[in-house]
């Protein structure tokens, strides 16, 4: 690194042009994902490599990192099955979140394929995959009494989509020049 100093008080940094950008935070996390793969493959018995594993193996994988989870997981069975805030503790496991689960295939399958791995065969878009976390997705939703539909986007406080389980937003009454909505005069009776 050069440092540059154009006031005493004030010290900039500059890289070399020939040292290359560090990676963003989710190209780290993406080259960290696939490594613990690998070694999962290569540990694995008997040991795989990418080509050669499935979407069963990958549900392996996802079924192993489960023991390393945060998220509690109400079962059937538990008082508190439903609640987004229980009251106490209860012996239920903890497990990974449907969301890290879902990001996580992501990055994988974005390394499958830089790793020249051929997207059409890709395990991790795998139907046993896309099953497997919608089932996670809506266990983990009903378990903990939360909601995981997607996010309306807005545009200059304007909704502009709508996730499909909604039913279509009625039109906005118009004002009238009381400044009265012409709905809420149809259904008092007034004209």
């Amino acid at each position: 690194m050069d440092l540059i100093s154009q006031n005493p008080n004030t010290t900039l940094t500059t890289q070399h042009a020939s040292s290359p950008p560090s990676p963003s935070r989710y190209e780290n996390q993406k080259r960290r994902d696939w490594n613990t793969f690998c070694q999962y493959l290569r540990n694995h018995r008997p040991p795989l490599s990418p080509p050669s594993c499935s979407g069963a193996h990958v549900l392996e994988f996802l079924r192993y990192l489960d023991q390393f989870g945060k998220t509690k997981v109400h079962h059937q069975n538990c008082a508190f099955f439903g609640l987004p805030n229980p009251p106490a503790p209860c012996p239920c496991p903890l497990r990974q979140a449907w969301g890290s689960l879902d990001a996580l295939i992501g990055r994988l399958r974005a390394a499958y394929e830089e790793n020249g791995g051929d997207p059409e065969t890709s395990p991790f878009g795998s139907r046993s995959v896309r099953v497997f976390l919608r089932e996670v997705r809506d266990f983990q939703a009903k378990s903990r009494g939360v909601s995981y539909e997607k996010k309306r986007k807005r545009v200059n406080n304007k909704q502009i989509t709508q996730s499909p389980s909604q039913p279509p937003l009625p039109p906005q009454p118009q004002q009238n020049q009381q400044g009265q909505s012409m709905m809420a005069n149809y259904h008092h009776g007034a004209t």
